[in-house]
């Protein structure tokens, strides 16, 4: 039997989003719980036959970015959840303020890729925290990249002429984001000079540049905060007001990619899967967490740590130690419940447990 999660990953190194549909039915005869889950592609909803009620939905999702439970009269669920390509920071560049950028990519959850024409500058001891660092010029780096438009790519050349040999074969492959460093007069005019050479004003807007948000940094290591700060915004999709006109805007559901791809390995171990199914209010993780959690007490990801995170691995090992199924379970944080457990939050949140495989 195919690994519904390994089969989800393998369709996210071609496309940006997949939906994952998860069905519970509860037979009425033995009162058995059983699970089934299936992988959905974006195209497959002008293809496969669906009704009405369950189109809306998945284009919901699609468009809203996070997930859709719906229950029946029967007892019975789906879970639609959309998940995203992992994401893949390239930057072009290896000098002072890319050690410090790979370092904070790869800290949250980007496959880091360098590419210089240096080899002191491009190597594996510089970017022990980068997938893949090419020690090839920036003319000839482009075929092995294979820029997609999932990607996310900084242009932090050494000098001007290297960030418009860059720039010119991103911008038309239209990356999630691109951003080139460089001061407002040396970009103005390498935008002057793209405008001469047929590029539309809609192709140099995609450009964030001078790049990072403006949070008056200095150092290597602030510039490159500022620059991770400004693509968490286009990722999260908080965009500034100036780039309210950029398209693809979207949430995104709060999913843990070590959580996916612990799934994803074909073992036995049974595990309880926890999925954080709606929120409300002020919760420390979105619609979409998960978490792992074995029949020992082991854990991998969260849905938000304290007091209830701790009544919900207690329930998921009560659920692991009887035949399986499913169950949610609904998790107050507000009031007299969240001050009696010395919480911060104030919100409630609903949550999926399921046994799985």
């Amino acid at each position: 039997m195919v690994n519904p999660y390994q089969k989800l990953l393998n369709e996210l190194e071609n496309e940006k989003q997949v939906i994952m549909c998860t069905r519970g039915v509860t037979n009425p005869e033995t009162t058995k719980r059983t699970i089934t889950k299936s992988v959905l592609r974006n195209g497959d909803l002008q293809t496969e036959q669906f009704d009405e009620k369950t189109r809306k939905t998945i284009t919901a999702v699609i468009d809203q970015g996070l997930p859709k439970f719906n229950t029946t009269e029967e007892g019975a669920f789906v879970l639609y959840e959309p998940f995203y390509s992992e994401g893949r920071l390239i930057i072009l560049g290896g000098g002072h303020i890319a050690k410090p950028l790979a370092r904070y990519g790869s800290d949250i959850g980007f496959k880091v890729t360098v590419v210089d024409d240096r080899p002191s500058f491009a190597n594996a001891q510089r970017f022990p925290e980068a997938s893949r660092v090419l020690c090839e010029s920036f003319d000839s780096c482009f075929d092995r990249l294979q820029v997609k438009n999932t990607d996310y790519v900084v242009v932090v050349t050494r000098g001007h002429r290297h960030d418009a040999v860059c720039l010119r074969q991103v911008i038309t492959k239209n990356p999630e984001y691109l951003g080139m460093i460089g001061s407002k007069r040396r970009v103005k005019g390498l935008m002057a000079q793209f405008r001469e050479d047929g590029f539309t004003e809609e192709q140099l807007a995609r450009v964030y540049s001078p790049i990072g948000l403006r949070i008056g940094a200095v150092t290597p290591e602030e510039i490159a905060i500022s620059i991770i700060a400004e693509i968490i915004q286009v990722k999260r999709m908080a965009h500034q007001p100036e780039k309210a006109d950029r398209n693809n805007q979207t949430n995104h559901s709060d999913f843990d990619f070590e959580v996916v791809k612990n799934l994803a390995e074909n073992d036995s171990d049974k595990r309880a899967i926890v999925t954080v199914i709606s929120k409300k209010g002020s919760v420390p993780r979105g619609a979409g967490a998960k978490m792992i959690i074995w029949p020992d007490g082991r854990s991998l990801g969260s849905i938000g740590g304290g007091c209830s995170e701790g009544e919900v691995i207690v329930t998921a090992r009560d659920l692991l130690r009887e035949e399986g199924g499913f169950l949610t379970m609904h998790v107050d944080m507000t009031g007299e419940v969240a001050e009696d457990e010395g919480m911060a939050c104030g919100g409630i949140m609903d949550v999926l447990i399921e046994v799985y495989p």
